[in-house]
C-alpha cells in the first residue's frame, strides 16, 4: 500500500465528493444569510437550508417542520436531555438511560444530577451489548419524563431494539429520545413506527461536514415541549438560536439524500468487508473475541478484544492504517472504554480491545493489507509478552 487506510469511520468519514459538490455554491454564490428575507441572497441561502430540511426528514420519516440544525449530535444530545428536563421540571424529574451512551449523554445527565435537578437511572445492558426492553419498563416511574438510549453504539456496533422501547415508552407517557448519531443513514430507522420522540443525528457520521448536525422534535402526539440551551434570535422554532451554517445544513441534507438512497447496497458491501476481516483475524490469531452483538450490529463495525496485546501499542505499530480503541470524544482518557467495561470486560481486556470502521471509501485491498499488518504486529507483540508465551508453554504441554 503507498497510502494511508483509513478505518476508523466511527469517528468521522470523508466527505464525499458529491456532498461537496453541492455545498460550494454556498461558499461563494450564496453566501446570504439565512435569516436575511429582504434580499435574493438571504433567499437563496434559506431555500437551501429548507430543501436540506427535507432531505434530513426524509431520512428517519418526520416532517421537514420537525428538523432544527445544530452543530452536531452532541449539542442535539444535550438540547434534548437538558431541554426535555428543564421544560417538564414541574411534571417531574427523573430520566432512563443505558450505561453504554455516549458520553454527551451521559455528562449531560451527570451535569443534571450534580445540580440536582434530575435524577437518573443508568441501566446495565448484556453481554452483547443489547439492553433488555424489559430493563426500560421496570426503571420508568410515575415521575420520569424522558427515555435516552442510543440506536447503535459508537465502540461495539450493538443496535438497540428501538421499537420495542419507544413503544414502552409511548404507552407509559414518557418522551423517548435516540442519539441515531452512528445510525442515521447506516440503518432503517422510521420515527413514526419506533415511537421516536427526539432523534439526534451529526452530518460528519454519514460523509457530510463536521460542525452540522440535527435535532428530531415531534410535532404531532404527543406534542414535544423542550426548553432551548442558547438565547438569541429565535432561530429554528425557537430552539436553537444562532445563525445558520448554510454550506453544513447544506451538506447535511445532501449526505442524508445519499444515505438513504445507497443504505442496502451500501451495508451489503461493508458487511462482507467486515466478515472477510473478521474471519482472517479470528483464522489467523488465536484468543481473539468479538465484542458487542454478532449479528445486531452495524455493517461497518468491528470490535475485537486480542488478549495478551496492549491495543496502545498495536496501534502505534499500525501506524499506516487508522484505528481507535474506543470512542474519539474520550480518547484522550487513560481510563479504559466504560462501554466494554459495562459489557463485562476486565481493565486488561478493554485495554487490549481495538475497533475496525469500515466505511464507504475502503476496498477489499485495504482489508486484506490490514489483515497481514495486523496479524504480523501481534504476533511480534505477544512475542513479547511473557504472559502469552508462559501461555503457549502451558498448552503445548498440555496437548
Amino acid at each position: 500500500m503507498s497510502r494511508l487506510v483509513y478505518l476508523d469511520n466511527h469517528a468521522t468519514t470523508a466527505v464525499d465528493p458529491r456532498v461537496v459538490e453541492a455545498m460550494l455554491p454556498y461558499f461563494t454564490e450564496k453566501y446570504g444569510n439565512a435569516a436575511s428575507r429582504s434580499h435574493p441572497f438571504g433567499w437563496a441561502a434559506e431555500e437551501g437550508c429548507e430543501a436540506a430540511r427535507k432531505q434530513v426528514a426524509a431520512l428517519i420519516g418526520a416532517r421537514p417542520k420537525e428538523i432544527v440544525f445544530t452543530s452536531g449530535a452532541t449539542e442535539s444530545n444535550n438540547l434534548a436531555v437538558k431541554g426535555v428536563i428543564d421544560f417538564h421540571a414541574g411534571r417531574g424529574r427523573h430520566l432512563v438511560t443505558a450505561a453504554t451512551e455516549h458520553k454527551s449523554v451521559l455528562d449531560a445527565c451527570k451535569r443534571l444530577e450534580k445540580k440536582g435537578l434530575a435524577e437518573v437511572t443508568y441501566l446495565a445492558v448484556e453481554r452483547d451489548g443489547t439492553l433488555d426492553p424489559a430493563r426500560v419498563r421496570e426503571a420508568i416511574r410515575p415521575d420520569t419524563v424522558l427515555v435516552s438510549v442510543m440506536a447503535a453504539n459508537n465502540e461495539i456496533g450493538t443496535i438497540h431494539p428501538l421499537r420495542e422501547i419507544g413503544r414502552i415508552a409511548r404507552e407509559r407517557g414518557v418522551l423517548f429520545h435516540t442519539d441515531a448519531t452512528q445510525a442515521a443513514g447506516r440503518m432503517p430507522i422510521d420515527v413514526e413506527a419506533d415511537c421516536i420522540d427526539l432523534l439526534s443525528l451529526s452530518a460528519h457520521k454519514i460523509y457530510g461536514p463536521k460542525g452540522c448536525g440535527a435535532l428530531y422534535v415531534r410535532s404531532r402526539e404527543p406534542l414535544v415541549r423542550l426548553s432551548p440551551l442558547l438565547d438569541g434570535g429565535g432561530h429554528e422554532r425557537g430552539l436553537r438560536s444562532g445563525t445558520l451554517n448554510v454550506p453544513g445544513i447544506v451538506g447535511l441534507g445532501k449526505a442524508c439524500e445519499l444515505a438513504a438512497a445507497e443504505m442496502a447496497v451500501e451495508n451489503q458491501r461493508l458487511r462482507a468487508l467486515r466478515e472477510r476481516l473478521h474471519a482472517a483475524l479470528t483464522e489467523q490469531l488465536d484468543e481473539v473475541r468479538l465484542n458487542g452483538h454478532p449479528t445486531q450490529r452495524l455493517a461497518g463495525n468491528l470490535n475485537l478484544t486480542i488478549a495478551h496485546v496492549e491495543a496502545d501499542s498495536l496501534m502505534m505499530a499500525l501506524r499506516e492504517i487508522a484505528l481507535s480503541s474506543g470512542s474519539a470524544c474520550t480518547s484522550t482518557t487513560l481510563e479504559p472504554s466504560h462501554v466494554l467495561r459495562a459489557i463485562g470486560l476486565n481493565e486488561d481486556e478493554a485495554h487490549g480491545s481495538i475497533r475496525f470502521g469500515i466505511g464507504r471509501f475502503n476496498t477489499e485491498e485495504e482489508i486484506d493489507f490490514t489483515i497481514a499488518r495486523v496479524v504480523a504486529e501481534v504476533r511480534r507483540l505477544r512475542e513479547m509478552s511473557i504472559g502469552y508465551r508462559k501461555r503457549r508453554v502451558s498448552r503445548a504441554a498440555a496437548g
